[in-house]
């Protein structure tokens, strides 16, 4: 059974850090592309960073890149995202989904994505 598993969500402080983890069992990263997603409380669930495990391309929200990184842990079948510098509109509900890497696919979009994890609630106060 394929599963993504979100976790490293909490509550932290202005400015400061957190490691989201998405764990994936029952099938191995190779050629996935895996994104995080954010959803803020009463608003749409926004795109944040996508990696290719197969030809490691990286993407991140505009506003975000030097903030956020991306990474991927491929013996442990895991994705990382780094949030540095956080700040109270980072709070949000972060998950990860999975599809296999094929050309020309919107990796932005939500919908692109067939494995999703449960989310995992980060909460950065001011």
């Amino acid at each position: 059974e394929v599963q993504l598993q979100a976790s490293g969500g909490g509550l932290g402080a202005g400015w400061g850090s957190l490691r989201l983890s998405c764990a994936a069992s029952g099938f191995t990263f190779h050629d996935y592309v895996i994104g995080w997603f954010r959803q803020a409380p009463g608003k749409e669930r926004e795109w944040v960073s996508h990696i290719n495990t197969g030809d490691g391309t990286i993407e991140y929200l505009d506003s975000l890149k030097g903030r956020f990184t991306i990474s991927v842990d491929n013996a442990m079948n895991t994705v990382f995202l780094q949030m540095n510098s956080q700040r109270p509109e980072d709070t949000a509900v972060y998950s990860c989904a999975a599809i296999k890497s094929i050309h020309l696919r919107d990796y932005y979009d939500y919908a692109t994505y067939n494995y999703w994890g449960q989310g995992t609630l980060v909460t950065v106060s001011s």
